[in-house]
């Protein structure tokens, strides 16, 4: 059953499962659907993509098949089942079959791999995508979904130097250049972080 709660600014929230979906005036953001070929097939042509996979994880290498894209969008699904209100969200513009990227607020792994009480907000986007702003769209949307829904009172962004459209999405969303930092992933990353 679908049900309509209040969710930020941006739009409504709505609960399916379990499982927080959200809106902007031109995207929806759900989770991915690992049991659709046409879903898999879109989120590997992202991952399986040098340009995007570089930029991702602690040792970068795009998905090598459809099948492990499936298992991952998979353990994605499970992430919102395992703390709802976090998770990996399916970009999907309005009038769009299939997404165009995700983006995600999921807890920072510390160099072993554990969970920490840090929150991250990311994105990742198929190259035809680029450009329309979407991620600062997604995250900006993810962002006002952590403070007012959850409660939070920050949220951290990574990346690895050299990526300058994430460096350019993280100061259209009003983050702060904290440097570099090792804490998290087991690489040094450039760090930014709101409020």
């Amino acid at each position: 059953m679908l049900s309509r709660t209040p969710g930020g600014r941006h739009g409504l929230m709505r609960q399916h499962g379990g499982v927080t979906i959200l809106r902007t005036s031109r995207l929806m953001l759900r989770p991915w659907d690992a049991d659709d070929p046409a879903e898999v097939a879109a989120a590997f042509d992202i991952y399986s993509r040098d340009e995007v996979a570089r930029w991702l994880g602690a040792e970068p290498a795009p998905w090598p098949s459809v099948a492990a894209a499936q298992q991952r969008l998979r353990r994605w699904r499970g992430v919102f089942d395992e703390e709802p209100g976090y998770g990996l969200w399916a970009v999907v513009p309005n009038g769009s079959p299939t997404p165009v990227g995700t983006v995600l607020l999921v807890r920072l792994p510390d160099a072993g791999g554990s969970l920490t009480d840090d929150v991250e907000v990311g994105w990742h986007l198929h190259p035809g995508a680029w450009g329309h702003g979407y991620a600062t769209e997604g995250a900006q949307r993810l962002l006002d979904h952590a403070f007012d829904d959850l409660g939070l009172s920050g949220v951290h962004a990574v990346a690895h130097s050299g990526n300058a459209p994430s460096t350019a999405v993280m100061r259209r969303l009003g983050m702060r250049d904290r440097g570099t930092t090792d804490r998290w992933y087991g690489v040094t990353l450039d760090w930014w972080s709101i409020p």
